[in-house]
């Protein structure tokens, strides 16, 4: 009897199990280290940007790493329940690598699940026995070269190994032997992700003849199709092998709003809402130079009986801001001043960076 085909909680495929690693991605619950931009596999397909790309600069979910304290910091205001070691190739910094999942696993405790992905091409026996020690939980290979020797470096030491490639059209026959010879050597899982369009790799995949699917702002053509193949096939030619098909929009609509979710609900101000995606709503007052600031913030609290707690005053930017119900409530007397306003929405990050800007 075929196995079934199973749907995460955030709507990817897989047969079998879903990877530990994907369970706390799909609810936003993993920081996201970037270690390096630096990889040796120089793949025609990498959708890393310019700026991160051979760069060492390292990143902790949107913010530069500045220090230990900024990694910890952000765990803790997304209710962190793991982190994602990635690059680049995270290994090319082993000792960074090391010292952040030495990091985290003391902070927060041996069941904070850390995975890793790398191609394995700088690992040796030496790198991996330091790894096991680590406690890192699951580590990830993007199969080049002899990866088949590094796996087994980890075989039989209790961390979870996996493979993680994009489903390539053309490239389904390649790929079902890649994935039949990964369950003979009891490799716990393969994620296959779609193929996607970026600024840094749209060139080598239009000379390669691939074109952006319909209704999609990133996922290449076919990609889909390819993987759900490789998906059934396994269903009757694999043993014990985790096949898990993961779309491009599960990214942003899944893991990204589901982090902006966690974080929101953690530096949200008095006055500010979050929203179904996540992003924090607020009200902003625009003074000109004719208005003095701190009249405007009398007015409000004296006249109109604003509570203290539900205004800021930017004195840079010559705003306040407040709730966006206080905004609706007040607009027309506000008017009367000549003071405009606007609802503002904008993502949970430090810097607040807004997305939407919109009158009542």
């Amino acid at each position: 009897m075929k196995e079934d085909i199973k749907r995460s909680r955030g709507g990817s495929y897989f047969l079998r199990t879903l990877p530990k690693g994907c369970e706390y991605c799909m609810k936003g619950s993993k920081i996201v280290i970037f270690l390096t931009g630096r990889c040796f596999a120089k793949c025609y397909y990498c959708p890393l940007s310019d700026n991160r790309k051979n760069s060492d600069a390292a990143y902790v979910n949107e913010l530069e790493i500045t220090s230990d304290e900024s990694i910890l910091r952000e765990a803790r205001l997304i209710d962190a329940e793991g982190a994602g070691l990635t690059g680049g190739d995270p290994l090319l910094r082993f000792e960074f690598t090391l010292k952040y999942i030495k990091l985290l696993k003391e902070n927060f405790g041996s069941k904070f699940h850390i995975h890793l992905y790398t191609t394995g091409y700088s690992l040796n026996r030496e790198k991996a026995e330091a790894l096991i020690r680590s406690e890192l939980d699951e580590i990830r290979f993007h199969p080049i070269g002899a990866f088949q020797d590094k796996i087994k470096l980890f075989q039989g030491s209790g961390l979870r190994v996996g493979c993680e490639i994009p489903a390539i059209p053309g490239d389904e026959e390649k790929t079902k032997k890649l994935v039949s010879r990964l369950d003979e050597m009891r490799v716990d899982f393969i994620n296959i992700n779609e193929l996607e369009f970026s600024e840094t790799n749209a060139t080598e995949l239009k000379k390669r003849g691939f074109h952006l699917k319909k209704d999609s702002i990133a996922a290449v053509e076919g990609s889909e199709e390819t993987a759900l193949k490789i998906l059934d096939w396994s269903r009757e030619n694999t043993e014990k092998i985790s096949v898990h098909y993961c779309p491009t929009w599960i990214k942003d609509g899944v893991q990204l709003k589901n982090r902006f979710l966690r974080r929101a609900r953690n530096v949200k101000k008095p006055y500010e809402e979050v929203d179904e995606e996540g992003l924090l709503v607020r009200g902003v007052i625009y003074l000109s130079e004719r208005h003095k600031l701190d009249e405007v913030k009398k007015m409000l609290t004296e006249k109109y009986e604003v509570p203290e707690q539900m205004l800021e005053v930017n004195w840079m930017e010559r705003t306040v801001y407040t709730a966006w119900y206080i905004i609706e409530e007040l607009k027309s007397e506000l008017k009367k001043f000549k003071i405009k306003t606007r609802i503002v929405k904008s993502y949970p990050t430090d810097n607040r960076l807004v997305v939407m800007s919109y009158s009542l």
